[in-house]
């Protein structure tokens, strides 16, 4: 996931383009999920920070800008969707659930600081190297994104909980392909 692509008219990049960069690193079958920077692939690389480290230097080197790359395997993403702390309320719109990936788990300070925040009426709930926010106003209305990137001073990036389950959804297709060959 990357972050800060195409949003504002700002670090424009085309999904195509995007998908030749993965390519051209001998990652396989790229393909992206809507504008915002998701690719799903496939890669041998156990050392995911070294590959995100790659990737980042690859879009700078093509784009002349350079996003933040979170990854997350697809067992990862598997366990993300089950440590869910809302999955069992009832009411809860998957567009104003927020799923926010860190780079590293956060530094108790941090954890420490956000988790005490009064952020009524939104919710925010952390598991391993996840935050997961519930914005029942939408997340237009809130503040809270701002204040949690400023007490962080790492890389995240957020996925609602639709693009969450598709991001699985084509990882899972992604290694159903691979087993069949």
């Amino acid at each position: 996931m990357l972050r800060g692509v195409n949003v504002g008219g700002h670090n424009r990049l085309k999904m195509e383009e995007l998908r030749a960069v993965y390519e051209s690193l001998k990652l396989r079958d790229a393909c992206t999920y809507v504008q915002s920077g998701n690719v799903v692939f496939r890669s041998e690389e156990q050392n995911l920070l070294r590959l995100a480290t790659q990737i980042e230097d690859a879009i700078e080197r093509r784009f002349g800008f350079r996003p933040d790359v979170i990854l997350r395997t697809a067992a990862e993403l598997k366990d993300v969707i089950a440590r869910n702390p809302f999955a069992k309320r009832a009411g809860v719109e998957p567009n104003k659930l927020l799923v926010l990936f860190l780079a590293h788990e956060p530094r108790s300070e941090a954890r420490e600081k956000l988790l005490s925040l009064k952020t009524d009426p939104d919710e925010l709930k952390l598991s391993g190297r996840e935050f997961y926010i519930y914005f029942p106003k939408g997340v237009g209305q809130s503040k809270l994104p701002a204040i949690i990137d400023r007490t962080l001073k790492s890389p995240a990036t957020g996925r609602n909980w639709n693009s969450v389950l598709k991001m699985l959804a084509l990882a899972e297709s992604l290694e159903a392909s691979a087993a069949s060959r």
